[in-house]
């Protein structure tokens, strides 16, 4: 759709769901991880319906939001650096034919995202403690929540293939009528 009233009114209900799931950070903080995913992966509805800058628009309306109405700013750094940009990202991604290539593009993006984020979360938040959450594993802790992460990643990415699929398929024909017609 090319209308622009529609893009706008689409921008600001995404984007008010996502400020909703962020603020959720602070009321059940053992869901920071859930809650920026899900965020997230609503930004797939504005790649699907209007088009990719929009949705960069709407994930930026929501990162600066986030950092100030979200109590926890782990979460908001979570959004802002693994979980909000991917989706918008994967969209072009998932035009590589090649799978093994497309897969180690998607890995290297999240792994510097991961890196990004560890390293803010120790020097801008001072979180210095960050690695002896890993203790348990012993020496290889870091390691081990590493190739964990990457697990994790590589299931929410599927996660998210499925998420566009049944939006697509189900949800949109029941939202405007059977009308799928591609802007």
């Amino acid at each position: 759709m090319n209308n622009v009233s529609y893009k706008v009114a689409l921008g600001g209900v995404i984007s008010s769901l996502c400020i909703f799931a962020m603020f959720l950070t602070g009321i059940m903080p053992f869901l920071y991880l859930t809650l920026p995913m899900i965020a997230g992966a609503l930004m797939t509805i504005i790649v699907t319906e209007v088009n990719i800058p929009w949705a960069f628009l709407t994930y930026a309306s929501v990162s600066i939001l986030s950092l100030f109405i979200t109590f926890d700013k782990g979460a908001a750094l979570i959004f802002i650096l693994l979980f909000g940009h991917y989706p918008i990202i994967r969209y072009k991604l998932e035009k590589i034919n090649i799978r093994p290539l497309k897969n180690l593009v998607k890995l290297c993006i999240f792994n510097i995202c991961a890196v990004v984020y560890y390293e803010l979360t120790l020097h801008l938040l001072g979180v210095d403690d960050f690695t002896d959450d890993f203790s348990f594993f012993g020496k290889f802790g870091i390691y081990v929540f590493w190739a964990l992460s990457n697990l994790f990643f590589c299931l929410y990415d599927y996660a998210l293939s499925g998420s566009v699929e049944v939006y697509v398929k189900y949800l949109k024909p029941k939202i405007f009528g059977g009308k799928n017609e591609k802007k």
